[in-house]
């Protein structure tokens, strides 16, 4: 049982990590292309490259996890997606992938080990249930970055943590994995 909760977690987490996605890059469809890519103070210098690099990870752990390989992930560059238009049907495409991939799980999926070569050459063995976790995490890390960029804009910031409390159900209606 406790294996079935940690995935039905795990396929709400990729249901909130759409649904934010989905308000974050819409609030960002209201700007200019030259404001999306304008330096900011951030971690990374730009909403754009912050959302980019955000996308660029999440295939990067989906093809560790489906055994693809990194290297075949398809994604050229820091910045495969300049609008911010393309970006979100991008990153959409990927986030139904995730939600799809996360509601297959099995409980030996979740503990099932992965082989991941980092950039520095060494090699490690995470199961899945870990490298989702830290998919998620770090989503929300540059989330997080790319909402504050966004706050220096004349485009409010929208609300991103109204999702998992049934206080929240009636303030996502009719939005995309609202449910």
């Amino acid at each position: 049982m406790a294996d079935n909760a940690l995935r039905d977690h795990f396929s709400a987490m990729a249901r909130n990590s759409a649904w934010s996605n989905h308000r974050l890059l819409s609030a960002c469809l209201e700007l200019t292309d030259e404001e999306f890519a304008q330096e900011r103070t951030s971690f990374f210098p730009s909403i754009q490259m912050t959302l980019n690099h955000n996308l660029i990870v999440d295939h990067i752990y989906m093809a560790d996890m489906i055994g693809k390989g990194r290297q075949n992930i398809g994604l050229k560059g820091d910045i495969p997606f300049p609008k911010a238009a393309d970006l979100k049907r991008a990153q959409d495409e990927f986030d139904r992938s995730l939600i799809e991939f996360c509601d297959g799980l099995t409980a030996s999926d979740l503990n099932q080990a992965i082989s991941i070569t980092w950039r520095t050459g060494e090699t490690s063995q995470e199961p899945i249930r870990l490298v989702l976790s830290h998919l998620f995490v770090h989503q929300i890390h540059h989330r997080g970055q790319a909402h504050a960029m966004l706050a220096g804009t004349k485009v409010p910031p929208p609300q991103l943590d109204e999702f998992f409390l049934n206080y929240d159900i009636p303030r996502r209606k009719g939005e995309p994995h609202a449910g």
